[in-house]
This record gives C-alpha cells, sequence and structure tokens, in this order.
C-alpha cells in the first residue's frame, strides 16, 4: 500500500523545531533557575555566618571594653595610692628639714651677713638680711650652692645698698639681701646617692 502524505512536509519540520527549540528553552530556563537558586542560598549562607561572627565579635569587643574600664580604675586607683603613700613619705621627711634647714643656714653663712627674716614654703626657703657688702652676699649664694647638699638653686632675688648706725657717728654702708633657695628633702639626696653609685658601678665608668 502506497503512503502519500498530503501535509505540507516543510510545516511538518518547522513545527518539529520550533517544539525541540521550546523545550530546549524550557530546560535551559529550568537549569538557570537551579544554578542562581543555589548561587543565591550559598551566599545568603555566608552572609548568615559572618553576621553571626560579626555579633560575636561585638560581644566579645563589650567584654575587652568592659575589661579595659576595670583595668583603667585599677591603674587610677594604684596612682592615687602611690600618691598618697608618696605624702606620707615625704610628710616623715619633712619633719627633720627644720632641723636639716637651721643646722645648715648656720653653717654657710659666712662671717659679716646676718639674716634678720626667714620664711618657709614648703620647700622654698626666703631668705632677708644684711652683709657688709655684696661679695659677702655672692659667697653665701656660693655656699648654698656647692658646699652643702641640703640646699639647691639659690637666688639673689633683691639686694639694696643701705647704711647702719654703729654710734652717735659711726654709720656703715651695707648690702640688704633677699634670697631664695630650695631645701632637698631627704627623699631626694637618697635618690641622688643611688643614682652617683649606679654612675660609679656602670660599665662605661669601669672601663674608663
Amino acid at each position: 500500500m502506497i503512503l502519500i502524505n498530503l501535509l505540507p512536509h516543510r510545516e511538518v519540520a518547522r513545527k518539529k523545531r520550533q517544539e525541540v527549540f521550546n523545550v530546549s528553552l524550557a530546560v535551559s530556563a529550568l537549569i538557570g533557575g537551579f544554578i542562581s537558586l543555589t548561587i543565591y542560598l550559598w551566599y545568603q549562607g555566608q552572609i548568615d555566618t559572618q553576621q553571626v561572627q560579626n555579633v560575636t565579635l561585638e560581644n566579645e569587643i563589650k567584654l575587652l571594653d568592659g575589661q579595659i574600664k576595670d583595668i583603667s580604675g585599677l591603674e587610677a586607683e594604684i596612682a592615687a595610692l602611690r600618691a598618697r603613700q608618696q605624702a606620707v613619705e615625704n610628710l616623715q621627711a619633712d619633719r627633720n628639714l627644720p632641723v636639716h634647714l637651721l643646722t645648715e643656714l648656720v653653717n654657710q653663712l659666712p662671717d659679716g651677713v646676718y639674716i634678720n627674716s626667714m620664711k618657709q614654703d614648703n620647700q622654698t626657703v626666703m631668705l632677708q638680711g644684711v652683709a657688709q657688702s655684696s661679695e659677702r652676699v655672692s659667697e653665701l649664694l656660693r655656699n648654698l650652692s656647692s658646699n652643702t647638699p641640703w640646699f639647691a638653686k639659690p637666688e639673689l632675688v633683691e639686694i639694696v645698698a643701705g647704711n647702719i648706725t654703729l654710734g652717735t657717728r659711726d654709720q656703715r654702708r651695707v648690702a640688704n639681701f633677699t634670697v631664695r633657695v630650695r631645701l632637698v628633702r631627704s627623699s631626694e639626696l637618697q635618690k641622688s646617692a643611688q643614682g652617683a653609685v649606679s654612675d660609679v658601678n656602670s660599665p662605661s665608668s669601669v672601663k674608663k
């Protein structure tokens, strides 16, 4: 039996190609959607993981901030305790300062120099007196600067020429002066002595 195709064969072929194209397009769309969904889910998982890590880091930072505040508070308390300890040590050392002040002042006064008044403010001492000449005042400043460890940084504040009457007709020229000097604490002397011993025992000084 002979079969005769009465349909146009070109139309049938075009229809088949169209169907294959549509199927391929649908499959490609499904594959593309699956790949896109997979990538989205992967990125979302990475974002969620990073967010969890960020929350953990923020909590750790808060804990460290609290510990830093505690450490700062402890450092402030330690500094306050050290300041109190230093104040107590200074008070204990300052108990003997008036004795050293009067003893050293008597020892360092040159002949012809007299002290009329003395005022102490903490470690600063103001001396007002009379000298037979300005050279005697200079000698007093040298003595206070180099002959005793209990005084430091003597400074001539004022010197004024004047006259004094020794008798009915005897008048002499004198120098009225004001000197400022710093009184050294016992603790400062000890530190200076320890520093001098360290310098003597240092390798560089031994080599010399």
